[in-house]
């Protein structure tokens, strides 16, 4: 027992240690402008223009249920007013960041670990080495550069989504005026609202994209282990996602 949890120490040490080391490695490579550049628009618009339609259906669509379960949470109690402060905050607080940042993460974390793994595993990445370019700024660097500047972009544009259908909602559905969605809106809105929820996404862009990457780099035994890191970044950053929102929560609406 004693010589399990010491092997399972040591592991999780060695796991820590890569993980350091990765991140270290692609801090140094930051410098090289020249190689991550170019390279990084493309992965942006990959991240940001590519992954539009799925992030803006989600919005949408939570929007309409939040208009809903609002109407149907504060009916006899308070205004009809307050579905437009549950819609507003709720999705610039919460929703927005969180659903679109898991859906993404199968979107484009595991796109990156797909893409990546199948390079290592192909022998590309090695290539790349012997050609005396750096994997870290050909490959890593331009990805979460990505991932943390697109998916506040991203998620602004959700946040503007999903409280314009909880606004149509709210007329179509619930006889609100725009007058009364507005007042709810605006009740109890603080500029707060809205850069802590960007500020979340910027940090959940960082993280799936370094997962991704980390993930992908590692991978070991052709075709199925790309199937297994693909897995992996969704579930890793899943997790490290609802983690994040947590901590965020603890920390800076305390």
């Amino acid at each position: 027992m004693i010589d399990r949890i010491g092997r399972k120490t040591v592991e999780l040490i060695e796991v820590v240690g890569r993980w350091g080391q990765f991140v270290a490695d692609m801090g140094r490579a930051i410098p090289d402008v020249g190689t991550w550049g170019g390279l990084a628009l493309v992965q942006m618009r990959r991240v940001g223009v590519d992954s539009l339609p799925v992030a803006l259906f989600i919005a949408a669509f939570t929007g309409v249920v939040l208009a809903l379960q609002a109407s149907y949470t504060v009916t006899g109690m308070v205004p009809l007013y307050f579905v437009g402060t549950l819609v507003g905050k709720t999705m610039m607080v919460e929703l927005a960041p969180v659903l679109v940042g898991l859906a993404l993460a199968g979107r484009v974390g595991a796109s990156m670990a797909a893409e990546l793994g199948t390079m290592k595993v192909t022998e590309q990445v090695d290539a790349l080495e012997t050609l005396a370019y750096d994997p870290q700024s050909f490959l890593v660097v331009p990805r979460v550069l990505a991932g943390t500047t697109m998916f506040p972009v991203i998620v602004a544009l959700a946040m503007a989504v999903g409280i314009v259908t909880g606004w149509l909602t709210s007329l179509w559905l619930l006889n609100m005026s725009t007058t009364q969605f507005v007042k709810g809106l605006k009740l109890f809105y603080v500029f707060k609202d809205t850069w802590f929820g960007l500020f979340k996404s910027a940090t959940f862009g960082f993280t799936i994209a370094l997962v991704g990457c980390v993930v992908g780099l590692s991978t070991r035994g052709g075709a199925e282990g790309v199937g297994r890191s693909t897995t992996r970044a969704v579930v890793y950053s899943a997790v490290a996602i609802l983690v994040l929102d947590a901590l965020w929560a603890a920390v800076l609406l305390r």
